[in-house]
């Protein structure tokens, strides 16, 4: 793997990193209910050295009822002040997943206008297995203003995700796996419709990764999104269960050199919820 302070770096450049003064590390740990895991309790009991707890389910869009939608400009703003991100750092994120939750981060960074972020090649579990320290107290973070400029491209709502389902362009790409995406398995959020949205390509996440929770080589990811039926020379939007490895895949996507992406953000928990948009079921 070859790293890349605007995309992912692995442990051993952390490892080397750690100490630079315009480092900030993020724990975005993250799961679905059903995983019974607590990422805060978890990340006050351990985390990476300096590392700062950035909670998903709060820093995001209060006045939504969907799961964790990007928050306001002047929200995120606020925040970073308080942990003490901005203007000048690079950022590293991580999760307790290997692979999870931190692209999600990432892309949120990016959707602000901030460029040098990245995600952590397999995250706490790896950093762990190597024998790399940890700590138990959080960091005492000075106030850092930054400078957002938002970057509309790199979102898509529903209204936008319709469209593109009846026209075909861009390409829906879903991370979702492949019983959910057919429709045979349940949602873990109740309420929603089995199935996918229609013209929708199946890319699972699970699918970019290797067992220790890396990514896998560009090659590989490429023939990946191929094999699904994605064309790379056209845009994309990606979309999963919440928009959380929704951002995988443009991770995925933008280690590739593919820049015409973008997230949908309500992802299925809106448009399973939508009486009024239509499903599909199967494979196709």
């Amino acid at each position: 793997m070859t790293d890349d302070p605007k995309t992912l770096v692995s442990t051993d450049w952390l490892a080397a990193h750690l100490k630079d003064p315009d480092l900030r590390v993020l724990d975005a740990s993250w799961y679905l209910p059903d995983a019974g895991r607590d990422p805060k309790a978890e990340y006050e009991e351990a985390h990476i050295p300096g590392a700062r707890f950035f909670d998903i389910d709060e820093i995001s869009d209060a006045r939504s009822d969907l799961p964790h939608m990007a928050p306001p400009i002047e929200k995120f703003m606020s925040r970073m002040r308080a942990m003490g991100v901005g203007d000048g750092h690079q950022v590293v994120v991580y999760d307790g997943a290997g692979m999870l939750s931190a692209p999600r981060v990432w892309w949120l960074f990016k959707l602000m206008g901030q460029e040098n972020v990245a995600v952590l090649d397999g995250g706490f579990p790896k950093w762990v297995a190597e024998g790399h320290a940890v700590e138990d107290m959080p960091p005492i973070p000075r106030d850092r203003h930054m400078t957002v400029r938002f970057q509309n491209h790199l979102v898509r709502d529903v209204t936008q995700v319709a469209h593109a389902s009846k026209l075909g362009i861009p390409q829906i790409v879903d991370a979702r796996g492949a019983a959910r995406f057919r429709g045979d398995a349940p949602e873990p959020r109740e309420g929603l419709r089995a199935g996918h949205i229609p013209n929708a390509r199946n890319v699972p996440y699970t699918d970019l990764l290797n067992e220790n929770q890396t990514m896998i080589g560009n090659d590989a990811a490429r023939a990946v999104f191929e094999a699904a039926g994605v064309d790379l020379s056209k845009p994309i939007v990606t979309s999963c269960g919440s928009g959380v490895t929704a951002a995988i895949l443009a991770l995925a996507l933008e280690r590739l050199g593919h820049s015409d992406w973008a997230l949908y953000d309500g992802s299925w928990a809106e448009w399973g919820m939508f009486p009024t948009v239509p499903v599909a079921t199967g494979d196709a």
